[in-house]
């Protein structure tokens, strides 16, 4: 149930015809992890504490630094040199005490992701490196967990629902990370953000919008991102949602899958 505070906080949620108050606890019941508090991660945690998810982790190893600031919303100019989980939770408790916060101030590795991610109904991925991208998809398909899973590079960003455990109503296997990219890509083939750089306020339409799909998917509302990919360029300010089919040969959930488990990770 919700006291007078909650039902006044979350007002615009419960008048809303397809959320209601059904929706809302649906909200308040749901525990999410968000890997990284960095600049995907920052605008998505702010919404999802907003919203009233009842559970949120957090999880990276990183301490805030000056130039985060320049993107990383969650975070304030007096929190430079604090874990950033630390300092997120403090904003994010300022802005919703209703939210229980649970931190993570560890990478996430191959032998702490499963035991993590299983914790949490849904993962929203928002990572800066390939790595961890990988090791996040073939972790939630593991442990059965939908994966909202987002990038940015420049003035351009990308999000994907990932649920490759399922399959469509044709039977076929929902598509995973990894049919999209089979592999990640040689290291120095993709420049990172720290050396081609990112503007500030793509971060936050893109983490915003990763909060939206992560949203959509506790309530069930609307079209699913789920076997799809939504591109946004930011100079054009366009979005383009292209269909993302099942590769049967991907090493992950095709015809015949050969990670079965994350020692390819260690």
């Amino acid at each position: 149930m919700f006291s007078d505070e909650e039902l006044q906080r979350y007002r615009r949620h419960i008048i809303l015809r397809d959320v209601g108050g059904t929706g809302q606890q649906k909200l308040k019941q749901a525990r999410i992890l968000v890997i990284g508090a960095g600049g995907l991660g920052s605008p998505a945690l702010l919404y999802l504490a907003a919203a009233g998810i009842g559970t949120i982790g957090i999880i990276d190893d990183d301490t805030v630094s000056l130039s985060n600031l320049q993107r990383q919303v969650v975070h304030m100019t007096s929190a430079v040199g604090m874990p950033k989980v630390e300092s997120a939770a403090r904003t994010l408790q300022a802005l919703n005490p209703h939210v229980k916060l649970e931190l993570h101030p560890v990478r996430l590795t191959a032998a702490n992701a499963l035991d993590i991610i299983s914790q949490y109904d849904l993962v929203a991925d928002g990572c800066d490196n390939f790595a961890t991208r990988f090791l996040v998809n073939d972790a939630c398909y593991l442990a059965a967990r939908p994966l909202v899973s987002a990038a940015v590079a420049q003035f351009e960003g990308q999000i994907s629902t990932f649920r490759a455990f399922e399959t469509d109503a044709e039977g076929q296997p929902l598509p995973s990370y990894r049919c999209l990219l089979p592999e990640a890509p040689p290291p120095g083939m993709v420049p990172s953000c720290e050396e081609a750089g990112v503007l500030g306020a793509l971060t936050g339409v893109v983490g915003a919008m990763q909060a939206m799909e992560v949203i959509k998917e506790i309530l069930g509302l609307g079209d699913s991102l789920a076997g799809k990919i939504m591109l946004y360029d930011a100079l054009s300010a366009s979005t383009t949602i292209l269909q993302l089919p099942w590769n049967p040969d991907n090493p992950l959930n095709g015809r015949h899958p050969v990670i079965t488990d994350l020692s390819a990770h260690q």
